[in-house]
């Protein structure tokens, strides 16, 4: 039996991102939709990427590709709120990178939710995995490596 898992604290991210929600994110219960919440962790790494020049959505030769996700929820959010979304690089692979990324209520202490994705970074046009991650992700994900305690 695996224990339950605990939210994070800020200084378990490398780097944060500001992040609001949106009238059309609360579902009928009156907190964000599930599948908001992977959403918004999408937005945020890519958001990351482009910003560091490595992620270019309409033209690059490599894009990531989904293909694992995972989210554990330990208190709601909803419209309207200011969020910030923390990201740390967990693992890194030849195509493959795992990001974990926290949404935290606008100055909150603990996240108020805690996932992953994996990407694998493909040529856009094969859609096959590249031999190595092009030199500008590389550089951009040195920025997001897991701090170390």
């Amino acid at each position: 039996m695996t224990s339950r898992p605990q939210p994070d604290s800020r200084d378990a991210y490398a780097r944060f991102v500001p992040l609001t929600t949106r009238w059309m994110d609360n579902d009928a219960y009156g907190h964000l939709n599930n599948v908001v919440y992977y959403s918004l962790f999408d937005t945020a790494v890519n958001s990351l990427l482009i910003d560091a020049g490595a992620l270019d959505i309409h033209a690059g030769a490599v894009i990531g590709l989904v293909v694992e996700t995972h989210c554990n929820f330990f208190e709601s959010l909803a419209f309207p709120q200011r969020l910030e979304a923390g990201v740390r690089v967990a693992q890194q692979g030849r195509s493959s990178v795992r990001y974990e990324i926290g949404l935290f209520a606008e100055g909150a202490a603990t996240c108020a939710a805690r996932g992953h994705f994996v990407h694998v970074y493909v040529d856009r046009d094969s859609r096959r995995p590249v031999a190595a991650l092009p030199d500008a992700y590389l550089s951009a994900l040195e920025t997001l490596k897991a701090p170390t305690p």
